[in-house]
């Protein structure tokens, strides 16, 4: 009997022991998540980790699970890439948060050894991300994900997010009032947020949360903290308190003419939104936010006086919340809706539809881009009516005859629009003939965009365009034959970027940057955040102690200059006596260096640690991608492009060669999706790829990248370069020929790097975050 007793309790260990191992085998396991062995080396796990990302990261692979598949492999490259978590990994099987959550799990044991009922009973609340709420699992969320999809988002609509811990009585105490605020807020298009500072600290520092519970608003980017009593109302307030104040105008019977009118200015519609409430929806507000590019907002509350003029005179519903589209006529709104309960899904759908006025005026090449897309296939075939015209005839008989031609002819497949020739010239230069009768004339011109690269094929009016009847029924015919046959369009032509017409100028924009960073100072100083403080206040102490230093200096060499002025007859005394002592002359250290000169050091093994990874807090590295065959005209062209910013001391400048560093350089740009996509490795041509004019704006010390990507028009006019190099010769023979042959085109790969740099500065650039800098051997 004891023997059978035996034997069964042997089978219960066998069969325990085999549970084990199979939920440690189940359990989170770098190694085999890259599918690696545990004596693979750094460039093992380099390579495998590259394979895995090109093949599951989200914005290539459309799988279910991709986006957890690639954190998961991010997770285990992260830990199998430093040495220490490494090996804390290879001796404990986990990482070290884990181990800390561990020892606090113990350590609540420890606390009451003899009563184990404690921790079941006591700890039913939600400490632990083990019991949190399900409205909490919901939303939770991890660095990569706030910094590629949230802060995007934010420029769209506002984000509320809260932060919170283990072991935080507090945020028991806000849970049901967070709970119904959520619910709410979710349903308006609010996105909502909670970060657990135990396992995502790297994101709760980021937000500046150095306290749970914290609750904190992003919009544009831009993170503000929540100061008052967690109520409903406080909430609800913080939120619209983050929209801006001028998105929606209040319109009267006394100014509505002046709103409508205004899309001559501001080239674009404007809605209207009629109902009985005499504060303006929060609804309404984040619809202008998400639309606020495209049109102007304006609230009509219709139970003020005179609200009747315009309630009759475009015959509004004023029992239910009626929103209205106007274009260029202001008499008759182009499209009407009802919305008493409407979906926020529906109101934009129908905002989206008006997008457009019916002839736009095009003031930038995003805008171009947008109305006139490249055809990608017969279906999507679009074709761009128009009207060149003088800014100063625009309200003339022929814009007038152009715009009733647009709106009594709209379709799909037919986009209206003019240009200010005086404004853009070449761009209006490439569709008017080389005559005298087209100058000074207004001139109507059919075309459809054929690549990115500006080629598109037209046809101009053989006349200017006054428009007469005549002139309407010309340009009709030519457009039902262009549904027969669309070799009509016979002329060719490439377009040049258009001119950005409503870009702030830079000492505006500077001002408003200033006075952004200025607020916040204030903010950061009525709440006595401190912490916060730090940066700013050793920032400003900095600047003050270098300004009165600079004033010392220049009064010293100032009262020296003029003893010297006072005695010149021994001044000269001492240069004869220097020149007789000395019987060579030395050369002068201390001349100013000629313009465009620029102390470029070489990026290599030497300087890497230096002048990138131990990079001091501020400090930013400018590194130049080029090659041997590249680099003395690259280096010229780059020096010239950033000489104007060589006064900021945060700012240094460096090269790397392609030649020698090629596989690092790819590293980092599989961070950089968008900006530069990872090259397919089966290509033929992957080894060839042209990095060079590339710039890369580093900081070591938050480890991440702003990066400079040439213009592909310039790309373009290189192949047409290397096209003329004999065939014969090799790959590499012929880049190098083609780059010593055309020079001007590889120079030109830099032309925008002035303006790429300002936005450097003012910080409105798109950063690309990486887990650690890699080794650069």
């Amino acid at each position: 009997m004891e023997v059978k007793k035996l034997s069964i309790s042997w089978q219960f260990l066998i069969v325990l022991v085999l549970i084990l191992q199979i939920l440690s085998a189940l359990a989170f396991d770098p190694y085999r998540v890259l599918g690696v062995t545990r004596r693979a080396s750094q460039a093992d796990i380099k390579k495998a980790y590259k394979k895995l990302v090109r093949k599951w990261h989200p914005d290539k692979n459309k799988h279910p699970q991709a986006e957890d598949k690639f954190i998961e492999i991010s997770k285990a490259y992260e830990i199998l890439s430093h040495e220490e978590k490494r090996s804390e990994y290879d001796i404990y099987g986990q990482g070290r948060e884990n181990q800390d959550h561990q020892k606090q799990q113990e350590h609540r044991f420890r606390q009451f050894p003899g009563n184990f009922y404690f921790e079941e009973s006591f700890m039913h609340f939600p400490f632990g991300s083990e019991h949190q709420e399900p409205i909490d699992e919901r939303h939770l969320l991890h660095f990569s994900y706030y910094v590629n999809k949230v802060v995007p988002d934010s420029f769209k609509r506002p984000y509320l997010i809260k932060i919170t811990s283990d072991w935080c009585f507090t945020c028991i105490h806000i849970e049901p009032v967070w709970k119904e605020v959520v619910e709410e807020l979710e349903g308006l298009g609010i996105g909502i947020g909670v970060v657990h500072a135990g396992y995502e600290r790297r994101l709760a520092r980021h937000l500046g949360a150095h306290s749970t519970p914290s609750i904190v608003g992003v919009i544009n980017g831009k993170v503000s903290f929540f100061h008052n009593a967690v109520v409903p109302e406080n909430l609800r307030q913080f939120v619209e308190n983050l929209l801006p104040g001028n998105l929606v105008e209040k319109v009267t019977n006394k100014n509505y003419v002046q709103f409508l009118s205004g899309w001559q200015q501001e080239n674009k519609p404007h809605v209207l939104l009629f109902d009985k409430m005499p504060v303006i929806p929060l609804p309404f507000k984040l619809t202008a936010f998400a639309h606020r590019d495209c049109f102007l907002f304006g609230y009509v509350y219709v139970g003020s006086r005179g609200a009747e003029e315009m309630t009759g005179q475009y015959n509004v519903n004023v029992y239910v919340p009626t929103i209205l589209i106007f274009k260029e006529y202001i008499n008759k709104p182009t499209d009407i809706i009802e919305a008493p309960h409407t979906k926020k899904e529906v109101i934009n759908d129908f905002i989206g539809q008006n997008k457009y006025l019916l002839a736009t005026r095009l003031t930038n090449q995003k805008l171009f881009q947008e109305l006139c897309p490249v055809k990608r296939s017969h279906r999507q075939r679009k074709y761009c009516v128009i009207l060149l015209i003088p800014e100063a005839t625009k309200s003339s008989q022929a814009f007038e005859a152009f715009l009733s031609f647009a709106q009594a002819n709209s379709q799909d497949t037919l986009r209206f629009m003019h240009v200010y020739s005086n404004r853009q010239p070449e761009f209006a230069n490439a569709f008017l003939p080389d005559s005298e009768t087209f100058r000074g004339k207004s001139v109507v011109s059919i075309f459809e965009r054929r690549n990115m690269g500006g080629r598109v094929v037209y046809k101009t009016l053989e006349d200017p365009w006054t428009g007469s009847e005549n002139d309407k029924f010309i340009l009709l015919s030519y457009l039902e034959q262009l549904r027969k046959d669309s070799t009509l369009l016979s002329s060719e032509a490439v377009l040049p970027d258009l001119i950005d017409e409503l870009a702030p100028i830079f000492l505006i924009r500077w001002f408003v940057t200033a006075f952004s960073y200025i607020s916040d100072w204030l903010e950061d100083l009525y709440y006595n955040n401190w912490r916060e403080m730090i940066p700013l206040l050793s920032l400003a102490f900095s600047a003050l102690f270098v300004l009165f230093g600079t004033f010392i200096i220049q009064a010293f060499c100032d009262s020296n200059y003029d003893r010297e002025s006072k005695n010149p007859d021994k001044k000269k005394a001492q240069e004869k006596e220097e020149r007789t002592v000395s019987s060579f002359t030395k050369e002068n250290t201390s001349k100013t260096p000629r313009k465009g000169f620029v102390e470029v050091t070489e990026l290599t093994d030497v300087t890497y640690t230096s002048n990138l990874v131990r990079l001091r807090p501020g400090h930013m590295n400018v590194v130049l991608i080029l090659s041997n065959s590249t680099k003395t005209s690259l280096l010229q062209k780059f020096a010239l492009e950033v000489y104007t910013f060589t006064g900021s001391s945060c700012l240094h400048f460096s090269f790397l060669s392609l030649d020698k560093h090629r596989e690092w350089l790819e590293y980092l740009l599989e961070f950089a999706q968008d900006a530069a996509p990872i090259p397919n490795q089966y290509d033929k041509h992957f080894l060839e790829r042209d990095y060079t004019g590339y710039v890369l704006a580093l900081n070591g010390h938050k480890k991440y990248f702003c990066l400079f990507k040439p213009q592909r028009a310039v790309e373009e006019e290189e192949a047409l370069g290397a096209s003329d190099v004999d065939p014969s010769l090799p790959p590499g023979e012929a880049r190098g020929q083609a780059g010593s042959l055309g020079s001007k085109p590889i120079k030109g790969k830099l032309s925008k790097l002035s303006l790429w740099m300002e936005r450097l500065l003012e910080g409105s650039l798109q950063r690309f975050y990486i887990p650690s800098w890699p080794e650069l051997d």
